[in-house]
């Protein structure tokens, strides 16, 4: 029998817009992106050049650091452009698609092979990038053994579907992943799913994770079962990308495909859609939102973690579990402001009336509703953070850039989106996402 964790603390924000467990059509993008910014920690360099063409895991970059770390092409087609931004970087490789998909060929046989050959083929294959460790949040160092391995197949970000729907018919495929990544590890491969799924696994620790968001995220999973102290490495990587890894391992082939939701207030046709990571956001969504006027803000993620579509950011990332548009709000005039009644306004603390009129759906925009103000220690961090550690100190530390405080507070730990709650309800308006996530960075650097 699974063990189960019950987390109290948390938020699960009743949003408009949720995305119907239906499957949607989504177009065909005619062009795909390999962004190095989509993995923390990546050192870039380009393989290819404008005019190259390419098969489906085909090496586009590599890691300055470790050159073993390969970042491959989605789809098969032809190199069109090398978008840089200031001081040269490397915003995007970006590739037109052939009609049909090819594939590089891989050898995919793992029985009898040792652990440096099975690691070789996740790092030429481009599956390596798919991972992540702690501490840091970065790409993994290959040349590291990790402690252990955490899989979370748990989803419960706002807007985004429930795990069953993302992928609960890929058991096959999570099995096959999780085969391999257990002769990766000294240590064990826990896998937090859902409490009740019945996701059947084997060759790890299942643990049930029940609660309010984030229990979806896998640093509540290590905090509650093995914690991550100095001096230690874990690897993390969630059940979405898994299937990817597992599909690769069964087939050969390096298919980037993927189901996501297409969800929020502005789009009239909701549901899941099956995408290949890389593909074009815009186009992905522009014949599925409400008709009107209204400014909207399209989101590469969900409401909590995602990243805002620009001119510089326009593809889908192969993390992603959901597309969420929602208004942009910088046109919405209100009477009164916050000294209005709000009947249909949501409120952490229950400052507006509309709790009492029952559970209902909130329409949400993207205004902060208010300036940045000094630091307040007022509790509301600790009331949605359910891991042991004491958010707010934690973040005072980050702020000053105490390494010795930070240590003892918990940043081996964390990374960016466990903050996203504690960014929402923050009264102090700071963005701690960002903090945490330069104040990671900082410490790699000082550290390596």
């Amino acid at each position: 029998m699974a063990k189960v964790i019950k987390i109290k603390k948390g938020l699960d924000i009743n949003i408009v817009g949720k995305p119907q467990e239906v499957e949607v059509h989504a177009q065909p993008s005619t062009t795909y992106g390999v962004v190095p910014d989509h993995y923390p920690g990546l050192l870039p360099k380009l393989e290819v050049k404008v005019g190259d063409s390419v098969l489906a895991g085909t090496p586009v970059l590599f890691h300055k650091s470790f050159p073993e770390i390969k970042i491959v092409s989605p789809v098969s087609g032809k190199v069109i452009a090398i978008n840089r931004g200031d001081k040269r970087k490397i915003l995007s490789v970006e590739i037109a698609p052939e009609a049909s998909i090819e594939y590089a060929p891989f050898s995919v046989e793992t029985k009898g092979k040792s652990r440096e050959e099975l690691l070789g083929l996740l790092l030429s294959s481009g599956m390596f990038a798919l991972l992540r460790q702690r501490p840091y949040d970065y790409l993994p160092n290959p040349t590291i053994i990790p402690r252990d391995i955490f899989v979370t197949a748990n989803v419960t970000a706002p807007l985004t579907p429930k795990a069953q729907a993302l992928f609960g018919d890929r058991v096959e495929d999570m099995q096959a992943a999780i085969d391999l990544l257990a002769k990766l590890t000294t240590g064990k491969v826990y896998v937090g799913i859902p409490a009740g799924s019945g996701f059947k696994l084997s060759n790890c620790e299942v643990i049930e994770v029940a609660g309010p968001h984030p229990a979806g995220n896998v640093g509540v999973l290590i905090n509650h079962t093995a914690p991550v102290n100095k001096g230690d490495t874990v690897w993390t990587v969630s059940a979405s990308e898994l299937v990817i890894i597992g599909k690769f391992l069964r087939t050969g082939k390096t298919d980037f495909s993927k189901k996501v939701g297409i969800a929020g207030e502005c789009v009239a046709t909701r549901g899941i859609a099956n995408v290949i990571c890389g593909a074009n956001v815009a186009e992905l969504v522009k014949d599925k939102l409400v008709n009107d006027s209204a400014k909207k803000r399209i989101i590469d993620g969900d409401v909590l973690t995602g990243t805002m579509l620009t001119d510089e950011y326009a593809f889908m990332s192969p993390f992603s579990k959901v597309i969420s548009v929602i208004p942009e709000g910088d046109d919405t005039h209100e009477m009164f402001g916050w000294a209005a009644p709000g009947f249909n306004k949501y409120s952490v603390s229950r400052s507006y009336p509309a709790f009492l009129m029952g559970k209902k759906e909130f329409s949400f925009d993207t205004r902060i509703r208010g300036g940045r103000r000094a630091l307040i220690v007022s509790g509301e961090y600790d009331k949605v953070f359910p891991m042991d550690i004491y958010p707010e100190y934690l973040v005072r530390a980050i702020v000053s850039f105490d390494i010795d405080k930070m240590e003892e507070r918990g940043i081996y730990e964390v990374a960016p989106e466990d903050f996203a709650l504690c960014e929402f309800v923050d009264t102090s308006k700071l963005e701690l996402q960002y903090l945490v996530r330069r104040a990671l960075d900082m410490l790699y650097k000082e550290m390596n």
